[in-house]
């Protein structure tokens, strides 16, 4: 499914504060830590809390008026931590994994995005109160937590040719592209009368106050909604009609750019839309893409063998290819890759992200005609060779797969919300926050933002 089985690594606003001046993060000396929230066989410390929290008010420096009061966003942050936990549980009952050489990459992704190296990022760490085992542990949950995401995707997600021909005529017809944003009030599965009369209040209380021009959408977004999406102000991206919920669809047609229409009521709770732009998606420019024809050799982990044995048998082939052995008749011969091997591991042309993050990196950074070392990827341990690249214009079979993706990621978009859901209500989990008075922020009527006090309450949703 392209980009969507290939998510890169992108720093959540859990810990997207790291690199910020110094200064910014420095704090007063802390108390004896203690426990504020129990999560099945868990616990989340103060310090973890204290740390998550600073972090996504650095990301805010110059707007700290969009965030909520402090006790709403500390209950946020907190419910995002205990999702984070929840899924990094899950993701070991299922053996998703994540390496010391994974998180390896993963900081030294992070310091060259940053153009520092890797020892300049430690320093950096350690002048805000943060060690360097604490960041890779945090930056492994959030890497677990993302490998979970993608298998969950892997195996309950199909898009079928029909539905990506009907996408693509709808293109044909010139139909537009709309970029919208949304603010989302969640219900739990079965709401009772009394839930969806408080959603309902607050819901009518935020659109109030839009209406009033007491506060902009993106703000709203950061201070109310209780989507995945909140601290992108909302932000849903670009979609087409068929893209969009159907409660919204009849209505987007006739918007105008900058209306607001809502709320109204979807499975996930109450929303409302905000059209940001529209544009004609049958009138853009065609892109130019880099594609690599490779071949590769794997040998799979699962249950018949360990990841040992594995690496051993990889390690075991790429000393033949070292001693001279032909790269296609070795993938012939032994690649556990049942469609590529009888092409002596040929994958034809392809884009970096057709076979996730840790292919596409290995390719993208070898020379045409060089064999990589030994990787890991989900499907197993891997040697790839790569042939050749070329230039090529995102014609039809492109066209298809962006598609694809698109109704794939709205598809998982609305199945991972569930399984979220599904996740937080199934576990035991005691929320020892106490409550500091907020920050003087008043809140429209019923918007006093998502209150997850309670096991019962449903986690962050992402829209829908």
């Amino acid at each position: 499914m392209n980009k969507l089985f290939a998510c890169l690594i992108v720093f959540t606003a859990l810990l997207g504060g790291v690199l910020a001046p110094a200064q910014a993060q420095q704090s007063a000396p802390q108390p004896l830590d203690r426990i504020v929230a129990v999560v099945d066989a868990d616990v989340i410390l103060q310090s973890e809390l204290d740390r998550a929290e600073r972090n996504i008010r650095s990301q805010y420096a110059n707007r700290q008026d969009q965030l909520p009061p402090s006790d709403v966003l500390r209950r946020q942050v907190l419910e995002r931590l205990i999702l984070v936990r929840l899924e990094v549980a899950r993701a070991a009952e299922m053996g998703v994994r994540v390496s010391d050489e994974e998180v390896d990459a993963a900081v030294a992704n992070i310091a060259r995005q940053n153009k520092i190296t890797p020892e300049q990022l430690q320093a950096q760490l350690a002048q805000q109160g943060q060690s360097s085992a604490d960041f890779r542990n945090s930056l492994r949950d959030e890497l677990t937590a993302q490998r979970l995401r993608q298998h969950f995707a892997q195996s309950r997600i199909s898009v079928s040719d029909a539905e990506v021909d009907a996408a693509l005529a709808a293109q044909a017809s010139n139909g537009p592209q709309y970029h919208m944003a949304n603010i989302l009030i969640a219900l739990p599965e079965n709401a009772t009368p009394e839930e969806i009369k408080t959603a309902q209040t607050k819901i009518d209380g935020i659109k109030a106050l839009l209406d009033k021009g007491g506060i902009d959408f993106p703000a709203a977004a950061v201070r109310y909604s209780d989507s995945a999406n909140a601290l992108e102000g909302g932000d849903l991206g670009w979609r087409s009609l068929d893209e969009v919920p159907s409660a919204f669809s009849a209505t987007l047609k006739d918007m105008q750019v900058g209306q607001v229409i809502g709320p109204t009521r979807g499975p996930s709770g109450f929303q409302l839309l905000k059209l940001i732009e529209t544009r004609d998606a049958s009138k853009a420019a065609p892109q130019m893409v880099t594609q690599y024809h490779a071949r590769h050799i794997l040998v799979r982990t699962g249950d018949n063998i360990s990841d040992e044995q594995a690496k051993a048998k990889i390690d075991t082939l790429r000393a033949r290819l070292t001693g001279g052995a032909d790269f296609a008749t070795v993938a012939s011969d032994s690649s556990e890759d049942v469609n590529s091997a009888a092409r002596g591991g040929d994958l034809g042309w392809f884009t970096p992200e057709t076979f996730g993050p840790e292919f596409g990196s290995q390719v993208t950074a070898l020379q045409d005609g060089q064999v990589s070392q030994p990787f890991k990827s989900e499907a197993g341990w891997h040697i790839v060779q790569r042939i050749g690249t070329r230039q090529a214009d995102a014609g039809e079979e492109n066209r298809r797969a962006q598609i694809r993706e698109t109704i794939g990621q709205r598809k998982l978009e609305e199945e991972w919300t569930r399984y979220q859901r599904d996740m937080r209500n199934e576990a035991y989990v005691d929320i020892r926050l106490a409550d500091k008075p907020s920050d003087g922020t008043t809140p429209p009527a019923g918007a006093t933002g998502n209150d997850s006090a309670s096991p019962a309450q449903p986690a962050p949703n992402s829209g829908g």
